[in-house]
């Protein structure tokens, strides 16, 4: 009997030396403790909308990598008396079509596309000198005065939105306005990229801050005068072309877009790097007699030329001009 009961014994030792020691008793205080002292991982942030690329974005453009959160929380831009860019009252041309912008705030009703722009201006300077930002309710229209009001509300969800206007674009045939990533994300357009809105200026007057009637703005104070004097003849001397410019080479070009002020060439130059991705010319601005010229080429033929302008008609609905040098 003893001689079957010891190789049994021995076996459940063997076992009981391969299996996984039990877990020691924990102190409850010690593990809470613990708990508070340790940091948490920062979480990660990530859009809050599938994209679906050729609507939503172009090429290197799109959502930042970190989305913040809350953005139904921001709230919309408030309509208030600013006074106006004076650069941006200037009429410009752009792909051949000639925009006179408004140069007071105008009552304004429209029914069109919007599209979004993100990440690739997130930063740069828009038409009235500030810096673009994404996740603000701005927005940028042909026009309407810079800075000025808008509210723009989803045909298709009935959302609103009000922004504040302070860059030029869209420059498609068939689009009224472009948004902030946070402006489109509120009414829905994300995903595709674009949708049929209804625009329509805000003039900031009664307490509800939404009247029509045109009212006079309170008259600037002397020092505020000066100070925009003084502010416009300093954009005045940087926009002057320096001597060090390189010279352009000569030759055939398309010309898309002639502006008085640099920085919206320079604004409409990334616009459309952004949109006609599949260029291989160098896109380059000439300055010359207070006209900055967008220029693009150049091209051994004026057919070559032809053939590039109408493809650019194809897709933004306008043909640039033809020209030599």
């Amino acid at each position: 009997m003893i001689r079957k009961i010891a190789p049994l014994a021995l076996a459940l030792l063997l076992a009981a030396c391969g299996s996984t020691p039990p877990a020691p008793l924990q102190n409850p205080t010690v593990d809470r403790e613990k708990q508070a002292n340790s940091k948490s991982p920062t979480p990660t942030r990530k859009p809050t909308a599938v994209l679906k690329r050729g609507g939503g974005f172009y090429k290197d453009d799109g959502p930042a990598d970190d989305i913040p959160d809350g953005l139904d929380d921001i709230p919309d831009a408030e309509p208030k008396w600013e006074p106006l860019h004076k650069p941006a009252t200037k009429p410009y041309v752009v792909l051949g079509k000639e925009y006179v912008p408004n140069t007071a705030l105008k009552p304004y009703k429209a029914r069109g596309i919007a599209s979004w722009y993100g990440k690739k201006f997130h930063g740069q300077k828009t038409s009235i000198g500030e810096p673009y930002d994404m996740f603000a309710m701005t927005a940028a229209h042909p026009t309407l005065a810079l800075p000025s009001y808008v509210r723009v509300t989803s045909v298709h969800s009935g959302n609103s939105v009000i922004v504040r206007v302070i860059d030029r674009g869209p420059f498609h045939a068939d689009r009224v306005i472009d948004l902030s990533y946070t402006a489109a994300y509120k009414l829905g357009l994300i995903n595709g990229g674009s949708g049929l809105v209804e625009v329509e200026a805000i003039i900031p007057g009664e307490a509800t801050g939404t009247t029509y009637a045109q009212i006079t703005p309170p008259r600037p104070a002397k020092a505020e005068i000066d100070e925009i004097e003084q502010q416009s003849r300093r954009q005045a001397l940087e926009e002057m072309p320096t001597a060090a410019s390189e010279a352009a080479a000569k030759g055939i070009y398309l010309q898309l877009g002639a502006f008085a002020n640099a920085d919206n060439a320079e604004n409409l130059k990334n616009h459309l790097l952004r949109e006609l991705d599949w260029l291989t010319e160098s896109m380059r601005i000439n300055p010359g007699d207070g006209i900055h010229r967008l220029h693009l080429g150049p091209y051994a033929s004026r057919s070559e030329a032809e053939r590039v302008a109408g493809r650019i008609r194809t897709t933004l609905g306008y043909q640039p001009t033809i020209v030599s040098r």
